[in-house]
C-alpha cells in the first residue's frame, strides 16, 4: 500500500437523524458528530468523499431470509400493532425497537458498507471506510444487539468475488456473533473477535472452543478478555494475534470493525481503553499493506465515538491532527476540556492476568497451526458487481466543478499554504 493510501470516505448526511427512541444507547446521531469533526480537520480534503449506495431489498436478502427484510420495510411505529407474531419471531421489541425510517437507516448503512467493497475489488482505492456500519450481531433471519442488518457479512460475500480469503476482526467490546455464525463452516472468511466475554456479557459466545465447524474449522478465532483490560495489555494481545492470523492465513482483504464500546467510560462497556490505545489497532493492521474495509460498530458515549473515529480517520490517512478540537457546530458535546484525547480511564481494576493472557497467545498459536496451509479457490467465473461505480449521470459540460468531480478530488498536502507552512518546500522544490 502507498504512503499517501487512496481512501474512500462515504457518508450520508440523511444517516444520523434517526433515533431508537428516549433512553436507548443507541445513537445515529455519532455518525453525525464524527463526520462534523473530521470536516472540521480537513480530513475529507485527503480522500474522495461520496455519497453512497442505498441497499435495496435484494442486496439485503443475500444474507438475510425475505421474511424478515419484508417485514422492516413494512413495520413502523404507526402500525406495529399489526406486527405482534413477527415482533418475537425477528426478536424485535427491546433491544432493537421499531422506529421512524427503519428500513431506510438499514439501507443506507448497508449500502455504504457494500459499495466500500465494491470499490476495493474494483481497486478504486486502498481503503474504504464507513463509519456508520459495522453492525456485527444481526442474524440472518432476526435483529439483535441494536442490529438489524449486518452489512459485514453483505460485504464480505461482495469481496469473496475478488478475493480468495477475506480476514475479518472485531475490536468492539462485544462478540461478533452474527459475522461468526455467517461464515462458521468455511474458510474463505476467517474471523477474529477481541472481547469482553464471561459474567452473562451480552452476547454470552465468543469462548475460545469456539473454533468453527467442518471446512470452517479452527478459521473462527475468539480472544475473550476480563474487564478492565488496559492499552498495554490489549496491544500484548492483539499485535502478535493479528500477525499469526496474517502468516499463517495469508488474507488477500481486510475487513476491520472498530466498535468505539471497548473505550474507557463507555456508557454500556468496562475496558479502559484510550482513544490513543484504540487508534492503535488501526495502525498496526493498516501496516499490513492489504486492501482494507474500515467499519464502525458500538460505541455510546457518543462524544467519545466521535473522538476516537476522526482520530482513526487520521491515523488511516497518515495525517497528525490536534488534540485541541477545532471550532465546530457540536463544540459543546467535548466540553468541559476540548480536546481530542482526554482521559477516559475509570478506575477499575484490570482482571486480565499477565497468566491469562499469555494463555490465550498460546491457544491461538496452537490453533493456527492446525490449519493445512492457507486455502485456494478454484478458478471460476467472477458474478457481475452488484452496483455500477461508473457515474451514470450526464454532467453538465458547463458546470466545471459539479458535485461528483468535487467528491473524487483530492487536495495536495500545500494547496491552501504559503510562506513558511507551503509543503512545497519539503519536497525539495526550490523558490524562484
Amino acid at each position: 500500500m502507498p504512503i499517501n493510501p487512496v481512501v474512500a470516505y462515504s457518508y450520508d448526511p440523511d444517516v444520523g437523524n434517526f433515533h431508537y427512541g428516549a433512553g436507548h444507547p443507541m445513537k445515529p446521531q455519532r455518525i453525525a458528530l464524527t463526520h462534523c469533526l473530521v470536516m472540521h480537520y480537513g480530513l475529507h480534503k485527503k480522500m474522495q468523499v461520496y455519497r453512497p449506495y442505498r441497499a435495496s431489498v435484494h442486496d439485503m436478502c443475500r444474507f438475510h431470509s425475505e421474511d424478515y427484510i419484508d417485514f422492516l420495510m413494512r413495520v413502523s411505529p404507526q402500525n406495529v400493532q399489526n406486527f405482534t407474531k413477527q415482533l418475537s419471531m425477528f426478536n424485535v421489541g427491546d433491544d432493537c425497537p421499531v422506529f421512524d425510517g427503519i428500513y431506510d437507516f438499514c439501507s443506507m448503512y448497508t449500502g455504504a458498507t457494500l459499495e466500500g467493497s465494491v470499490k476495493l475489488n474494483n481497486n478504486d482505492c486502498d481503503i474504504a471506510v464507513n463509519w456508520s456500519g459495522g453492525l456485527h450481531h444481526a442474524k440472518k433471519f432476526e435483529a439483535s444487539g441494536f442490529c438489524y442488518v449486518n452489512d459485514i457479512v453483505i460485504g464480505i460475500l461482495e469481496l469473496l468475488k475478488y478475493h480468495p480469503r477475506v480476514l475479518y476482526i472485531d475490536i468492539d467490546i462485544h462478540h461478533g456473533d452474527g459475522v461468526q455464525e455467517a461464515f462458521y463452516l468455511t474458510d474463505r472468511v476467517m474471523t477474529v473477535s477481541f472481547h469482553k466475554y464471561g459474567n452473562y456479557f451480552f452476547p454470552g459466545t465468543g469462548d475460545m472452543y469456539e473454533l468453527g465447524a467442518e471446512c470452517g474449522r479452527y478459521y473462527s478465532v475468539n480472544v475473550p478478555l476480563r474487564e478492565g483490560m488496559d492499552d498495554q495489555m490489549y496491544m500484548s494481545v492483539f499485535k502478535p494475534v493479528i500477525q499469526q492470523v496474517i502468516e499463517f492465513y495469508q488474507p488477500t482483504v481486510i475487513v476491520l470493525q472498530c466498535g468505539a464500546d471497548s473505550l474507557g467510560s463507555d456508557r454500556l462497556g468496562c475496558f479502559n481503553l484510550s482513544i490513543k490505545g484504540h487508534g492503535e489497532c488501526v495502525k498496526v493492521v493498516k501496516e499490513f499493506g492489504l486492501p482494507l474495509l474500515v467499519l464502525g460498530g458500538g460505541g455510546y458515549t457518543k462524544r467519545n465515538v466521535a473522538r476516537c473515529w476522526t482520530y482513526e480517520t487520521g491515523v488511516i490517512l497518515n495525517e497528525e491532527i490536534s488534540n485541541e478540537i477545532p471550532y465546530n457546530e457540536y463544540l459543546e458535546y467535548f466540553g468541559p476540556d476540548f480536546n481530542l484525547h482526554p482521559d477516559i480511564s475509570t478506575k477499575q481494576e484490570n482482571q486480565n492476568t499477565k497468566q491469562y493472557i499469555e494463555g490465550l497467545k498460546q491457544m491461538v498459536h496452537d490453533n493456527l497451526k492446525q490449519l493445512a496451509c492457507s486455502p485456494s479457490v478454484e478458478m471460476q467465473d467472477v458474478p457481475p458487481d452488484l452496483l455500477s461505480l461508473d457515474n451514470t449521470e450526464e454532467q453538465n459540460p458547463d458546470i466545471t466543478n459539479n458535485q461528483y468531480d468535487n467528491d473524487k478530488r483530492i487536495e495536495a498536502n500545500n494547496e491552501f499554504y504559503d510562506d513558511d507552512k507551503d509543503n512545497d518546500k519539503d519536497e525539495g522544490i526550490i523558490e524562484v
